[in-house]
């Protein structure tokens, strides 16, 4: 559709609570963004007609409805062939036999681009219309990740990955020196705000240090000053394992939110991933620079062994989203990270040793329900980035999913006017890729079933 068109029907939504948007009427500019939602319009509203009559709406059946787009805040794009393997090891070990093997084939721009479209195409078709990608250190492969995300009509913030200590990351992938991973990231900037086509910024660059134990000081300054300079985004690991926060605790003499704010890198726009073992001070930081956190409860299974305290950060006023961190999290659905973020919730506040009392078990109030799980992944990601995205408000980008329910070969299995607390809890629990008709990203349509 080209001009102004519209949306009529049900729609719904997480601003803080769910919203219910019965027979609305959603105008949607050429632009992409909403310009207007009217909710109680009747079905013989005369607006409904002209715009029928223009081909300029789209019509919301009684077993169909409209949700926000899915916004992932942590993807490593190069991991994605390795998505469900090799989660027996801890981190450190998984990282140097499987990942980094991996990701130093990314020099091989034919693999880069073939890996890079599939996953682009996967991750549209589960719904996610919004991406944060951690690339490689390789520029003309990260080059070209943001290409693929642009010309799929993907939102994405893509960025080149800064690795150069000796100590942790293999001779045969790592950056030469500091110097060289602030060049090329540099780069990347001014290449993806030149690509032709991206004047609204869909695809946008982030500077990107993998985290502190891969990157030396000079790196995680440089990159800090780099932020600063052209205003980009920031994102990295903050206190993924054990490992990791005893890592920068013994190298850096305080913890990796203190290490990264010395830096310059935790920032407004600053995403970090996991974060599962930061204190209230840590936190109180991270709430003061506008920074956010992706949680990330598919990996953090694997990696963590611990339970991101999610209610309690958000009890802190912490920004929070959710990541699917393909691939130390088995899977390229945010419908299943959301899932598993309720699960690891209730885990947390009930305990897991049958050995103990149940008052001794858990941790009370660390539960969280579908709504707030559902909120994560739409408007809590917007609010992250600091972006219009996630909810259904005039001056938000219409990046929005079209489910449709009962299908044969689909999940969702909703009633005839289902209530709209039940719908949401149905649509959390079980609704996957096989229940997507439709994704637009900026008012484009970009997948259709």
């Amino acid at each position: 559709m080209t001009g102004d068109w519209a949306v009529y029907g049900r729609a719904i939504h997480a601003p803080d609570r769910v919203e219910d948007l019965r027979e609305t009427l959603m105008i949607v500019g050429s632009d992409g963004v909403i310009a207007s939602v009217e909710t109680g319009v009747s079905p013989r509203d005369p607006r409904l007609a002209a715009l029928r009559d223009g081909d300029a709406l789209i019509e919301i059946a009684g077993d169909e409805v409209l949700i926000p787009g899915l916004v992932d805040l942590h993807v490593h794009a190069p991991q994605f062939p390795q998505l469900g393997m090799a989660l027996d090891m801890p981190l450190q070990d998984w990282l140097q036999h499987y990942t980094f093997p991996l990701e130093s084939r990314y020099a091989d721009l034919g693999f880069a681009e073939a890996v890079y479209t599939d996953l682009v195409d996967t991750l549209l078709a589960h719904g996610t219309t919004t991406a944060l990608y951690f690339a490689t250190i390789h520029l003309p492969a990260t080059q070209r990740l943001a290409e693929i995300c642009l010309g799929k009509g993907q939102r994405a913030f893509v960025g080149r990955v800064g690795m150069d200590h000796p100590e942790q990351c293999p001779d045969f992938y790592r950056d030469v020196s500091a110097e060289v991973a602030i060049a090329e990231t540099r780069a990347l900037i001014a290449h993806i705000r030149a690509l032709p086509g991206n004047d609204a910024a869909l695809v946008r660059p982030i500077i990107t240090p993998r985290f502190v134990p891969a990157c030396t000081d000079a790196l995680l300054d440089g990159l800090g000053a780099l932020a600063a300079e052209t205003g980009c985004a920031v994102q990295t690991h903050c206190s993924e394992s054990d490992w990791e926060h005893a890592h920068v605790q013994d190298r850096c003499g305080c913890s990796d939110t203190v290490a990264l704010d010395r830096a310059g890198l935790l920032r407004r726009g600053s995403v970090l991933a996991h974060a599962n073992f930061i204190s209230d001070a840590d936190a109180g930081l991270i709430r003061e620079r506008g920074a956010a956190v992706a949680h990330c409860p598919l990996s953090n299974i694997y990696f963590a062994g611990a339970v991101f305290p999610l209610r309690r950060m958000q009890a802190l006023g912490l920004h929070i989203g959710l990541g699917s961190d393909i691939a130390g999290g088995p899977s390229a659905s945010l419908f299943e990270a959301a899932r598993q973020a309720v699960a690891v919730s209730r885990l947390l506040e009930s305990g897991t040793d049958a050995r103990k009392p149940p008052a001794e078990r858990g941790q009370p109030g660390a539960r969280i329900d579908a709504p707030t799980a559902f909120r994560l992944a739409t408007a809590g990601g917007g609010e992250a980035l600091d972006l219009p995205i996630g909810l259904f408000r005039p001056g938000y980008a219409f990046d929005a999913l079209l489910l449709r329910a009962n299908l044969p070969d689909g999940n969702l299995r909703v009633a005839a006017n289902e209530a709209a607390d039940r719908l949401m809890e149905k649509i959390v629990m079980t609704a996957g890729r096989g229940d997507i008709a439709h994704v637009w990203v900026g008012g484009r349509l970009v997948k259709s079933r």
